[in-house]
């Protein structure tokens, strides 16, 4: 029977019979048949097919020359294998050229200027690369992975972990436990330096921020960070510090631990202000640090900015009294809201009483985080428009007795009304990652006003709720309100004219004497400034004595034209002339538009020839930190408390991971969008 396959090809010449033994290698480079394709892949750089017995053929490495199985017959093994051998390094003569000429596709430290190599492949393709494993640089990745993350340092013993990495990488050689914390230390150390000498380069003051946690092991720390704008005008904010202290904490404790971190970085004399919550303790710190900084920091002026309230923290100490104050009908209506959500019948029936009684609402039931007091303002809220359904419900279901009374509800409604003006003058800030000072000023006037107006209403029950809520911002509002004017004072779009409009609400006719005290403070703080010499100011030179007179024996050129006389008056009236300071130009200039995206510290930066002296002055004061914490605690009640994990760590240990993380974070700032303002995880 005929065959039904092609035709052959044409069998090439037959060379000379040489008899081999089966071990025996034959080179078949001259046997590939006519028609196959020519192989292009970069291996073939590497390789040469050598036959072996069996019909079988092997790629045998040209510089190692070892074999690997290639075909089998009419199989083919495919090239992974080979390329792997080469491009991993597991090919012991690669490997030992690559250790010696330290290759790479651009070798900075080659001779040859960082240019191509030549030993590298000309073509790149999938899959090869002249990768070279270094252990020490992936070590240095994977804790300032475990730094930046907040991994557990024990994830290196995980065996999953290990198996991980091990089949990412065989050559990769893990790490206990114990290394991983020297290699924290070490990272810590190395940025520590980064830090100090990015200090160093500040033009301006540096202002400070005091936070303290404690851990379940009942250890203070202290969390010191220090805030400040850059030659380039962009604001900055790093953790100096977070240290152990005494626990319960103690002033005086804090005060010598403040004076030592300030003395390690170097700032003593840099220091501008320093910003505290309300805790009592506080007010000896400030006075124990005036003390320390009197010979080598002038508290400018006189020291009436160096302290600072925390505007997050009296806004939470507000919400959080002024909340357990009707704690049992908070409990109330958190008990009616749980009730409802417990079941889907529950939640059935209550859908069915709200439809009858055509309660219209777009908001829906939800219980808070009673750490969380923007959740529990929310609660009360959405809760408050459904209050007839709760009535309703309580007269149909047995199990259900827990709907607030009609007056309660009243109460509930005038503490939101209030409740509120905290909530949006909190809520300006979320998102914000590091608010300039200037933004401040503008909620707080208002929450002044709105408190002050409720604490004096008619109406008894507005008075009796917002009293206590009163009295506390009232003592922020002594405290803090020249600072927050300052602040925007230096925002060309509101200077005093915000300040003057503000006072006039608050103080109505006594608001000149306020307005006064803030402008006779800024003056004074502006002399301070024209004191100090300017940066990169021109040099001229002075005129010589004789420089206006001619050639000896010669006639006075000023008085050749016989106006002496006229040169005299001319001279007494600009020695009597008062100038105007930047600061009084700056004041009765225009205001600049109000548009939504404004940048403060780019207008700065734009306008610092045209006024020197103040743009140093604004620098210092736009830097001040309003509030210790970052946008994300602007809610938060709890005390702030390391997680079990970094409390069983020793301390040293701990500064080291929590400093480090503030610190890398700036070379990483896909992590800054994630956790950028976190300083440790905390619970709460």
């Amino acid at each position: 029977m005929a065959s039904l396959a092609s035709p052959a090809a044409p069998a090439a010449p037959a060379a000379p019979a040489t008899p081999t033994s089966d071990n025996e290698l034959v080179s078949t480079e001259n046997q590939v048949p006519a028609k196959r394709r020519r192989k292009k892949s970069m291996v073939w750089e590497h390789f040469t097919i050598e036959a072996v017995a069996g019909g079988c053929s092997r790629a045998c490495c040209k510089r190692c020359k070892q074999t690997f199985a290639y075909s089998t017959g009419s199989k083919l093994a495919g090239t992974s294998h080979l390329k792997r051998h080469i491009a991993l390094g597991s090919c012991p003569k690669s490997r030992e050229k690559l250790d010696k000429k330290q290759l790479s596709p651009y070798d900075p430290s080659a001779s040859n200027g960082g240019t191509p190599s030549t030993d590298q492949p000309r073509k790149r393709y999938r899959g090869y690369s002249s990768f070279m494993f270094d252990q020490d640089h992936s070590l240095q990745d994977m804790v300032k992975m475990i730094i930046l993350h907040e991994y557990p340092l024990h994830i290196v013993e995980h065996s999953a972990f290990v198996t991980f990495v091990q089949n990412l990488q065989p050559r990769f050689r893990m790490i206990d436990f114990d290394t991983v914390e020297t290699e924290c230390l070490a990272i810590y150390q190395k940025e520590q330096q980064n830090v100090l000498q990015f200090l160093s380069t500040v033009p301006g003051r540096i202002c400070l921020t005091l936070d303290l946690y404690m851990s379940s092991q009942t250890l203070g720390y202290m969390c010191l960070t220090g805030q400040f704008i850059c030659g380039d005008w962009k604001l900055h904010r790093r953790i100096l510090n977070f240290t152990v202290v005494s626990f319960p904490h103690t002033g005086n404790a804090h005060a010598g631990a403040i004076g030592k971190c300030l003395s390690d970085w170097d700032i003593e004399s840099k220091l501008f202000t320093i910003t505290f919550d309300h805790s009592p303790s506080n007010d000896n710190i400030s006075l124990f640090l005036r003390d320390l900084l009197s010979d080598k920091n002038t508290l400018a002026p006189n020291g009436r900015l160096f302290t600072v309230r925390c505007y997050a923290h009296i806004l939470n100490l507000i919400a959080q009294n002024s909340l357990e104050a009707i704690h049992e009908i908070v409990y109330k209506v958190r008990e009616s809201v749980k009730y409802v959500r417990s079941s889907p019948e529950h939640e059935l029936r209550f859908t069915e009483i709200v439809q009858q009684l055509q309660i219209i609402s777009t908001k829906s039931l939800f219980l808070d985080v009673q750490t969380q007091w923007n959740t529990t303002y929310l609660m009360l809220v959405a809760a408050s428009e459904f209050k007839q359904a709760f009535s309703q419900l309580e007269a149909c279901e047995s199990t259900y007795n827990e709907a607030p009374s009609a007056e309660e509800w009243k109460k509930v409604e005038t503490l939101c009304k209030y409740l509120k003006v905290l909530y949006d003058a909190a809520n300006i800030f979320t998102g914000i990652t590091y608010p300039t000072a200037n933004m401040y000023f503008h909620e707080a006037w208002k929450i002044q006003l709105e408190l002050t107006n409720a604490a004096t209403s008619e109406d008894p029950l507005v008075s009796s709720i917002t009293k206590q809520m009163h009295e506390k911002f009232n003592k922020y509002w002594s405290d803090c309100s020249l600072v927050l004017a300052m602040a925007v004072v230096m925002d060309p779009r509101f200077k005093m004219k915000l300040v003057e409009f503000s006072y006039s609400k608050i103080y109505g006719e006594n608001a000149s004497e306020y307005v006064k005290i803030v402008d006779e403070i800024i003056h004074d703080l502006f002399l301070e400034y024209v004191t100090q010499p300017l940066p990169l100011t021109p040099v001229y030179e002075e005129q010589s004595p004789g420089a206006g007179e001619a050639k000896e024996g010669g006639q006075l050129l000023a008085s050749s034209d016989g106006l002496l006389d006229f040169d005299v008056y001319i001279s007494e009236m600009a020695c009597n002339q008062q100038t105007k300071s930047e600061l009084d130009q700056y004041l009765e200039e225009s205001l600049i538009p109000r548009i939504q995206e404004f940048d403060i510290l780019n207008w700065w930066k734009l306008n610092k020839l045209k006024y020197p002296t103040l743009s140093l002055m604004a620098r210092d004061i736009l830097a001040i930190p309003m509030a210790t914490v970052t946008s994300e605690f602007m809610f938060s009640t709890g005390n702030k408390v390391l997680d079990d994990y970094r409390s069983s760590m020793k301390p040293e240990t701990v500064e080291a991971i929590v400093c480090a993380k503030d610190w890398l974070q700036y070379q990483h700032p896909q992590d800054m969008t994630e956790t950028s303002n976190a300083i440790v995880k905390v619970e709460f």
